[in-house]
């Protein structure tokens, strides 16, 4: 156990999660994509046809190359100190309930549309962004291509207020409802389960 510690920074979960969802996803685009055919979550056939496996491994299959880079890069950047801050059993807690999460808001918006289907671990990794942002309110944030760091808590307004706007007024392949779930989940987990952390960073903030 110490060495499994030893070799994912004390973060095994984090390590395990991030793992899986690269070779499950490099399978899916150059191997096997009929992985990615079944694992597709469908908001209208949940219910229908039974599908509820995919509410999760939908989180595991990507559209392409970049979509698997940008989500693992950007889980790798906040996972691992976030798990070693608040432990394995909480960290996986936090991550599908962020999936579960996100997979709400996109039931709720398309399960009228036979047609649509997502996929991806965008929503889970917001999760663990947006409650990182509660753990360390006054930390900075690197995007590409700006070249300063912008304040946590304002990139958490910024992002919430424009996946919004996305997710109302924009089309196209971006799942903007599950972002959006998937961050507000992250915010709701840290309120539910250390409600003083929650306060700290507010305190922080606005204190």
């Amino acid at each position: 156990m110490q060495t499994l510690l030893a070799l994912t920074q004390g973060a095994p979960a984090a390590a395990l999660i991030l793992a899986v969802v690269i070779v499950v996803g490099l399978i899916g685009l150059y191997s096997n994509q009929t992985i990615i055919e079944r694992s597709l979550f469908r908001p209208y056939w949940l219910l229908r046809r039974g599908e509820y496996a995919t509410l999760v491994t939908s989180g595991f299959v990507h559209a392409d190359l970049a979509h698997l880079f940008f989500n693992g890069f950007t889980f790798w950047a906040f996972a691992f100190t976030l798990e070693r801050t608040i432990g394995s059993p909480m960290f996986v807690l936090l991550y599908f309930f962020g999936l579960l999460a996100s997979d709400a808001g996109t039931y709720f918006k398309h399960r009228r549309d036979p047609a649509y289907a997502t996929l991806g671990a965008s929503g889970a990794i917001l999760a663990v962004l947006f409650a990182s942002i509660v753990y360390f309110p006054t930390a900075s944030i690197f995007i590409l291509p700006l070249p300063v760091p912008i304040p946590a808590p304002l990139f958490a307004v910024a992002y919430l207020a424009y996946t919004w706007y996305a997710a109302r007024s924009l089309r196209g392949r971006v799942n903007h409802d599950a972002h959006f779930s998937g961050a507000i989940a992250g915010l709701v987990f840290v309120a539910l389960m250390e409600p003083a952390v929650f306060q700290r960073a507010i305190d922080t903030v606005f204190g």
